[in-house]
C-alpha cells in the first residue's frame, strides 16, 4: 500500500498540473472579450488570475471544484439551516444527501442485477438450451444505448404507477447484470476436465459438483465482475435520474447545473459520483480479499 502511494500521488499531481494548464486557454476568451468591451488591456498575470476565478467558467479550476465540494458537504451540513447539525437530517442541498439518494437506487439495482446474473449464469452452464437461447439475448440487450432505453422504462413504469427508487433500480440492474452473467459463466466453466472427472470418480452428484467445485472456482471471476457491475449500476442510477426531472440525486444535480450554467456544480457532482464509485469498488475488493482468504485461495 505504501509503495503504491508515491506513484499514485505523482499521477494525481501531473493530472492537476495539466488541468490548471488547460484552464487558462479555455477560459481566457471570456476575459479578453470583457476587456475588449471595456477598452482596456489585460496583463498576463491578470489574465491568469481572472481565468482561475470565474463564477461560471467553461472549465473550472481544481481549487474551485474542491471548494464547491467542501461547501456543499461539510459546510452545508455543519452551518446550513437545513443541515445535519441543525435539523438532525441531511440537508437536501448537500452532496451527501444527493449521493445517498443515488446510492440507495444503485444498491437496490445492483442486488437485483447480481442475483439475476448469478441465476442466469447457473442456468446457462447447466442447460444447453439456455446457453443457446438466453446468452445471445443477454449479449444483444447490451447493444441498446442506456440513454435510449432509460426514458422508455421510466415512462412505462410511471404509467402503471411505479415511481421513485424502483425505476432507477431497474435501470441499474439492467447495466449490472451482464458483467455478472459473463463473469459467472466463465468462472463456473473454469474447472478443467481432469477436475470434473475426479468428481465423477467420487460419484458426486451435479449439486455436489456445483457446491464443491464450480462455485468455489467461480469466486475470483464473480468478484471481478461485481467490481464492474457496481460501477455500472451507479451509472444506471444517475442516467435514470436525468429524464425524470428529479430534484434529488447526483443525476438531478448534474441536470440542474447544466440548466443554470453552473459548471462548478456539475464538476463537483461528477467527482462525488467518482468518489462513491471508488468507495463501492473498494468495499467489494475488501470483501473479495476476506472471502478468498477464508477459502484458502489468497494469502
Amino acid at each position: 500500500m505504501r509503495g503504491a502511494l508515491v506513484p499514485v500521488l505523482t499521477v494525481v499531481a501531473v493530472i492537476i498540473a495539466i488541468w490548471y494548464a488547460a484552464v487558462i486557454p479555455v477560459n481566457s476568451q471570456w476575459v479578453l472579450d470583457q476587456a475588449g468591451r471595456a477598452g482596456v488591456e489585460v496583463s498576463t498575470a491578470e489574465l491568469v488570475r481572472e481565468t482561475l476565478s470565474q463564477d461560471r467558467p467553461r472549465l473550472p479550476a481544481p481549487h474551485q471544484v474542491g471548494a464547491e465540494m467542501w461547501n456543499s458537504t461539510f459546510v452545508e451540513e455543519w452551518r446550513g439551516p437545513q443541515g445535519l447539525m441543525n435539523t438532525g437530517t441531511l440537508s437536501p442541498r448537500s452532496l451527501f444527501w444527493h449521493a445517498w439518494v443515488t446510492l440507495s437506487a444503485t444498491l437496490v439495482g445492483f442486488g437485483i442485477g447480481t442475483g439475476l446474473g448469478i441465476l442466469l449464469a447457473v442456468g446457462i452452464v447447466h442447460n444447453r438450451a439456455m446457453d443457446l437461447s438466453v446468452m445471445p439475448w443477454a449479449i444483444a440487450s447490451q447493444t441498446i444505448p442506456i440513454i435510449a432505453i432509460a426514458p422508455m422504462i421510466i415512462v412505462v413504469l410511471n404509467a402503471v404507477g411505479v415511481t421513485g427508487l424502483i425505476p432507477k433500480a431497474i435501470i441499474s440492474a439492467y447495466l449490472s447484470f451482464f458483467p455478472v452473467v459473463v463473469g459467472m459463466v466463465t468462472g463456473l466453466r473454469s474447472p478443467d476436465a481432469m477436475q470434473l472427472d475426479l468428481m465423477k470418480t467420487y460419484n458426486a452428484s451435479r449439486p455436489e459438483v456445483f457446491a464443491k467445485l464450480r462455485w468455489p472456482s467461480s469466486m475470483p471471476y464473480l468478484f471481478a465482475s461485481l467490481k464492474v457491475g457496481i460501477a455500472a449500476a451507479l451509472i444506471g442510477a444517475i442516467v435514470g435520474e436525468l429524464p425524470t426531472g428529479a430534484v434529488a440525486g447526483l443525476g438531478a444535480r448534474l441536470l440542474s447545473g447544466s440548466y443554470y450554467g453552473q459548471t462548478i456544480q456539475i464538476w463537483a457532482a461528477l467527482f462525488a459520483a467518482a468518489i462513491v464509485a471508488a468507495g463501492m469498488v473498494a468495499i467489494v475488493g475488501a470483501i473479495q480479499r476476506y472471502t478468498l482468504r477464508r477459502m484458502g485461495m489468497q494469502q
